[in-house]
């Protein structure tokens, strides 16, 4: 399957759709639109709104009907809603969607990092991303990862989205300024301890609650560094795990440092979700990589203790 279609396809008609989710999702977070459904015993994970059910709605049939190669495609969602149906059971290739990453953030009004998002990726690796955070900054954020280039700025809503996501320069790594921020996430009850852990050595741990925003702009600009994750799920981690390879870094696992692939994956019952197994460290420095590998590497792998 010609994965060069698909991402063209992307390039040109998931902009506005994200675009579209984004203000669907303005309008929606000023209701009580909280819902209940995931039952994992992590506030983070189990956080679901009517606007997560409403952005998947319009963002699958968006892409259903955008371009036929896009059908070609398999779809992982986060939710279940949606005409998931029209696209492929099996193939090499897909389209991962997460309509609002950050949704604890989101339903409890206490910041704006929270963000639409898809990513295109085969077996291997991720081959194209793009995050529209609605409500950072006055009329919202894009990063894109395509190729060896990452895009991130500021939406002009006077422009069509494509064509404004494209406009943006690309992001030279020469021009970041190093950083020693980590976000940390995934770990139950411990996120707090966790990241306390990685600044003691000699980073600065971030738990979610302690975020000043969605990680990939911030991971794009250069003030994130990297991530590391329990059990990350398969529909918003892989966009960090693209950023960093492009700008120069990895996602590895830690308990043997091998380079993260998307062939071992497991369905996580309770809250209802595919993930990878074990904990991931993700960061654009293979510096900082091996630090986060050091401090994690004996950490329990298995996501819930009992």
């Amino acid at each position: 399957m010609d994965s060069s279609a698909c991402i063209d396809a992307l390039r040109q008609h998931a902009p506005p759709l994200l675009r579209w989710g984004g203000a669907v999702a303005r309008k929606l977070r000023q209701f009580n639109i909280a819902l209940t459904g995931k039952q994992s015993g992590n506030a983070n994970t189990d956080a679901l709104t009517l606007a997560d059910l409403s952005v998947q709605e319009l963002v699958v049939a968006g892409l259903r009907d955008a371009d036929l190669v896009l059908r070609e495609c398999r779809i992982e969602a986060e939710e279940s809603n949606g005409d998931l149906a029209a696209f492929r059971e099996d193939g090499p290739l897909v389209i991962a969607l997460d309509p609002i990453d950050g949704t604890k953030q989101f339903r409890d009004r206490t910041g704006d990092g929270y963000a639409v998002m898809l990513h295109l990726r085969n077996r291997e690796t991720v081959l194209y991303s793009l995050v529209y955070a609605p409500e950072m900054g006055p009329h919202g954020t894009w990063t894109e990862a395509v190729g060896d280039e990452v895009r991130c700025g500021a939406d002009d809503w006077s422009r069509p989205a494509a064509a404004q996501v494209a406009s943006l320069t690309p992001l030279r790594t020469g021009d970041r300024k190093p950083t020693t921020n980590i976000y940390l996430i995934g770990f139950q009850q411990r996120d707090v301890a966790c990241a306390q852990a990685v600044t003691r050595a000699g980073l600065q741990g971030f738990p979610p609650d302690a975020m000043p925003g969605s990680i990939y702009p911030l991971m794009a600009t250069g003030e994130f560094g990297g991530s590391l994750i329990h059990s990350p799920n398969i529909y918003d981690f892989p966009v960090a795990l693209h950023l960093a390879r492009v700008l120069g870094g990895d996602a590895v696992w830690v308990h043997d440092r091998r380079p993260v692939h998307f062939g071992e994956t497991w369905l996580d019952d309770r809250a209802d979700m595919l993930r990878l197994p074990g904990i991931v460290a993700c960061a654009i420095d293979p510096a900082v990589l091996n630090i986060l590998c050091d401090v994690a590497k004996d950490w329990n792998p298995v996501r819930y203790a009992e």
